[in-house]
């Protein structure tokens, strides 16, 4: 018998690049993700991360090359409506509803899914049961960011774009949220994670984007 063919990726990015205020924010990205894949995307500010993830959400299309999931582009109008339904997206825009409570905040937007169910359990997870019918203006930062982790989990799609998911969160946090993304990937989930902040993720790849400007010079380098 011949050999299997391994599978074909999930989603490729073939000579990507992406412009924006007519300035080359990422230039020739080629990236294979299969599923159960976790990619990192490391780089100084202005490097293009989110400009990356948003690219991925279709917010902006690449000014060359291609993005392929399940091997069609997904700039295609058929493509992109079956596309988008597989996303779940996560910036520091928290659009956290501060007059509804911690569970109304989560069940809102897992109603929009036609989903229910997972709300609470999901809340409990992210360690905020006390808080589930608390106003959500009563939260902190890192409560918040647990809210925003809640809801991705209730909302429950494959492919996860995660802007600085640990930003705000205490250590127990960011454990939670390495336990979280290991989970999704058993289950043949794929994760893209842009941070500054060293998150653990077993087996993941990194993409350091390279810096678009020459690096100012401080004072600190002058009085080296």
């Amino acid at each position: 018998m011949p050999p299997l063919k391994p599978p074909p990726p999930r989603l490729l990015l073939n000579g990507v690049s992406c412009m924006r205020n007519a300035q080359t924010v990422l230039r020739d990205i080629n990236v294979s993700v299969h599923d159960g894949t976790a990619l990192v995307l490391t780089g100084a500010n202005g490097s293009g991360k989110s400009t990356f993830l948003r690219m991925l959400a279709g917010f902006s299309r690449p000014s060359a090359g291609e993005i392929l999931w399940n091997g069609h582009n997904i700039t295609s109008p058929g493509v992109f409506q079956q596309y988008k339904l597989q996303l779940n997206w996560m910036s520091l825009k928290d659009a956290v509803k501060e007059k509804l409570t911690v569970l109304e905040n989560v069940q809102w937007f897992e109603l929009l899914e036609g989903k229910h169910g997972k709300s609470a359990p999901a809340i409990e997870l992210m360690g905020l049961g006390r808080l589930m019918n608390e106003k959500a203006r009563m939260l902190s930062m890192g409560q918040r960011k647990r809210l925003q982790l809640a809801r991705l989990l209730a909302i429950d799609r494959p492919i996860w774009l995660l802007d600085e998911p640990s930003v705000a969160l205490d250590a127990e946090g960011v454990k939670l949220l390495e336990y979280i993304i290991a989970e999704h990937r058993k289950k043949g989930g794929i994760v893209f994670v842009a941070t500054h902040l060293p998150i653990e993720i077993e087996d993941a790849m990194s993409l350091r984007l390279p810096q678009r400007f020459p690096r100012r010079k401080t004072l600190v380098d002058l009085v080296r």
